[in-house]
């Protein structure tokens, strides 16, 4: 999903037209009475255009006064472009081929709710979050204003078993959807969905949690806004040994185009790191990673980035070792991605900076915080309710 508020961000501050169509999936839905084989077919062939390689479900055409995009997804298609009349080309062009329902501007896609305004576009999923809550039976909940009590940590072997755990499993699996829309309870869900080979009853009531605060913030989505710069800057920060059970730390990054929040990941380490320092240093690299992706992405789309991609640590240490050029013993087995940061700081591809921890956006990706703190982080990454006027 990062491609698709990848491509909104852009065609919101470049002004282009979004249109959405949907495929006729009658096959897809009928009910056989026989069996069918299906044999696969050839990769699609551009015949004028290009496939991206960064993202092979966008497709892309420009020429000399016009330009457009497509994503696909299975049977949902979105288009941008700054040329309707290029648009209606291709969608005519489509529906020779397959039929077509043509659904007109943006709207929703793949359950995302799209508003758009002159100041913006706003991205949420409340009606997702209701149909959550409904199968749930959580919609009278009483509403709470923050999803994970701090400094909470939750084990593995910790209280009785859950006698049907499927309930817990399906409930977690429909949360981790809502996290297009709704990076800051990344963590939260996340831990949860570690601990899913035995889900015990702290893990269903933490799980309960969730849902009342889904329910307290039903309207809450992101904001991107049209006045815009489209230069990435990325946070990067970990929280070390947090797993009480295996003592692996949590690592998570989120970037941002100008102000527009795109991507995010929180994810457990594979490994156990030796000090705060490795781990650190490891989620830079990851986030490194993520920048250059996101630049081949930004080319795709014919935004160039002439300048370096701002990476944001509240490590100093570990941002001494991206300017160190000298290994030691304490810093070789993380000599490779040593190497990887380094060298994308000498081709100018990013630039570090030190920030303090309290505005370390990715900390909300982290580990659990306190109200106002949650409340703090969770605006600067361009949370908006769309009961507000934007």
């Amino acid at each position: 999903m990062t491609a698709v508020r990848t491509l909104l961000a852009i065609a919101d501050v470049k002004n282009w037209h979004l249109i959405q169509l949907d495929v006729n999936n009658t096959f897809l839905h009928g009910d056989l009475l026989e069996e069918v084989y299906m044999k696969l077919p050839l990769g699609f062939r551009v015949k004028r255009g290009s496939q991206s390689k960064s993202d092979y479900s966008l497709f892309t055409n420009s020429t000399s006064h016009s330009f457009i995009a497509l994503l696909v997804y299975v049977d949902d298609i979105l288009i941008a472009s700054s040329d309707l009349e290029a648009m209606k080309s291709l969608k005519s062009l489509l529906n020779a081929k397959f039929k077509l329902k043509d659904l007109g501007s943006l709207k929703y896609f793949l359950g995302l709710e799209v508003a758009r305004s002159p100041n913006g576009i706003s991205l949420c999923q409340q009606k997702y979050a209701l149909e959550i809550l409904q199968d749930a039976d959580f919609l009278a909940c009483k509403p709470i204003s923050f999803s994970m009590e701090q400094n909470l940590k939750l084990s593995k072997d910790d209280g009785d078993l859950l006698p049907n755990p499927t309930v817990f499993r399906r409930l977690i699996g429909r949360l981790l959807y809502l996290t297009i829309t709704r990076s800051y309870l990344c963590y939260s869900i996340e831990r949860l969905s570690q601990l899913m080979d035995q889900p015990r009853l702290p893990l269903l009531n933490e799980a309960h949690r969730i849902l009342q605060y889904v329910k307290n913030t039903l309207g809450l989505g992101l904001f991107f806004p049209a006045h815009n710069s489209l230069t990435i800057k990325a946070f990067a920060n970990s929280n070390w040994a947090s797993c009480p059970d295996s003592r692996i730390s949590t690592i998570g990054f989120c970037v941002f185009l100008g102000d527009t929040l795109i991507s995010w990941k929180t994810k457990k380490q594979h490994n156990v790191s030796r000090s705060s320092v490795e781990t650190e240093y490891r989620v830079m690299a990851s986030t490194t990673c993520e920048i250059v992706w996101l630049l081949t992405l930004l080319s795709d789309f014919h935004v160039s980035h002439s300048h370096s991609a701002q990476l944001f640590c509240d490590s100093q240490y570990a941002l001494h070792i991206t300017v160190n050029p000298v290994f030691h013993e304490r810093t070789k087995h993380i000599e490779l991605d040593c190497h990887f940061i380094r060298d994308k700081i000498q081709a100018e591809v990013i630039k570090t900076f030190h920030l303090s921890s309290l505005h370390q956006l990715a900390d909300v990706l982290t580990k659990p915080h306190g109200s106002q703190q949650f409340q703090f982080l969770i605006t600067k990454m361009g949370v908006h309710s769309i009961y507000s006027p934007s």
